[in-house]
């Protein structure tokens, strides 16, 4: 789904910390300058209080150094002059390219990168673009997509603004949720991909000296590495959080259909919590294998929040809205589980939603009680392994509505464990 603007112990990849000092200038009251020109980094509409104060990311002359400048010549040759067999991809930005680029640690080595490209968007656009190197260039994180580098050119071919990062073989989660996939997502890999959102999202709220919105959290915006692991990208949309002493960010609305909390729809007020929200939509996403909004289905199924409401206090009605490629006791008592952590996420009242640290607690019991350990594998079958395993499964499969799930008592105690911090 496209975004759209609304009207109504220690380890080795353990992320480094970004601190005070380290964005000394940052977050002030400069305006974003382009190469040769100024240009304002409100947002469009001109109705946001963003503008003004902390809200503001810093000046991309003041950007970290490690990020590397390259020029459009170079991306060029490394996506094959933008060619249509290097295109993997396209959305509200513009394209994204495959390319090859030589390895800064060493340069006899090639490497692949994802290389997007911004439309002819104007204005818009190129304030995306922006916050994206500011982010990134400021973030570090396992779980956040790697920015590598940037190219920012103004020629006679016009304005060139490229984005260059790790690529991420595997494509978004949303592809693998989809029908069409040939790869469905087993749960051992949905529990691992919803902790490791999880985790990217608890560093932008909690983990550094100033907080991050992502502010357009949802399945498209979650990578798959080489080894399957999640990381969050895109974050053109993202906002800095409140100043201390305020509760929140004023901000023209935008986000996409179905992930948005309601609170800010209504009023523009942006918190953390609206990522909590749209958090609480993704693991019911991850439940059943459905979109959020999906206008193909039948007009009482559109709405996956509306549809699984029914299902949801009835343990043998439960097992219904479980996508059906899932099968098995332990997955359907897990997948309840995780529908608790959901429906905490998914409080009306912001306040009562917990915080992401808070939720990747929650979810790393129920990760500990599906797999025995707090970090599942990947274990994505073959359409082989699948067959082989019905006759296994199905003998399961009649008891389904039997089975006795785990009540909300489970939360109450994972709630109330000294391991989760409560506000």
């Amino acid at each position: 789904m496209k975004c759209f603007q609304f009207y109504s112990g220690d380890r080795k990849d353990e992320p480094k910390t970004p601190t005070a000092n380290s964005l000394q200038s940052s977050f002030t009251d400069h305006e974003i300058k382009q190469s040769g020109s100024e240009l304002n980094s409100q947002d469009v509409s001109n109705t946001s209080s963003e503008s003004r104060g902390r809200n503001q990311f810093p000046n991309l002359s003041e950007r970290a150094s490690f990020l590397k400048v390259f020029s459009f010549s170079e991306l060029k040759q490394a996506t094959k002059n933008f060619g249509r067999t290097t295109k993997i991809g396209e959305g509200g930005f513009g394209c994204v390219f495959k390319g090859v680029i030589k390895s800064s640690d060493d340069p006899a080595e090639r490497i692949d990168v994802a290389v997007k490209q911004l439309g002819k968007r104007g204005l818009q656009g190129h304030k995306e673009w922006v916050t994206e190197v500011n982010v990134l260039g400021v973030v570090e994180h396992p779980n956040l997509v790697k920015l590598i580098g940037y190219c920012a050119e103004d020629d006679e071919r016009g304005i060139q603004r490229l984005l260059v990062y790790e690529y991420m073989p595997n494509g978004s989660v949303e592809d693998h949720l989809s029908i069409r996939s040939l790869t469905p997502l087993s749960w051992d890999m949905r529990l691992r991909v919803a902790l490791y959102a999880a985790r990217g999202l608890a560093y932008l709220h909690e983990e550094m000296d100033f907080q991050i919105i992502f502010r357009d959290f949802k399945s498209s915006n979650i990578l798959l590495d080489e080894q399957w692991n999640a990381k969050l990208s895109d974050f053109g949309l993202a906002r800095l959080g409140p100043s201390e002493g305020l509760t929140h960010v004023s901000t023209a609305v935008v986000g996409t259909m179905g992930y948005a909390a309601p609170e800010y729809i209504q009023t523009g007020r942006l918190t953390s919590k609206s990522d909590v929200w749209s958090y609480g939509v993704f693991l019911y996403e991850l439940i059943t294998g459905r979109r959020p909004l999906d206008r193909q289905r039948p007009k009482g199924e559109q709405k996956l929040l509306e549809w699984v409401k029914p299902y949801l206090s009835d343990a043998k009605k439960f097992q219904h809205i479980l996508d059906p490629r899932l099968e098995g006791r332990q997955v359907l008592k897990s997948a309840h589980k995780l529908s608790l952590v959901a429906n905490r996420c998914l409080s009306r009242l912001s306040k009562t939603r917990p915080k992401m640290s808070e939720v990747q607690e929650m979810i790393n019991q129920v990760v500990e009680a599906y797999t025995g350990c707090g970090n599942p594998q990947p274990s994505l079958k073959s359409k082989d392994d699948n067959k082989a395993s019905e006759d296994s499964q199905s003998k399961g499969k009649r008891r389904l509505s039997d089975i006795k799930i785990v009540d909300s008592a489970w939360l109450l105690r994972v709630w109330s464990s000294k391991l989760v911090r409560t506000c």
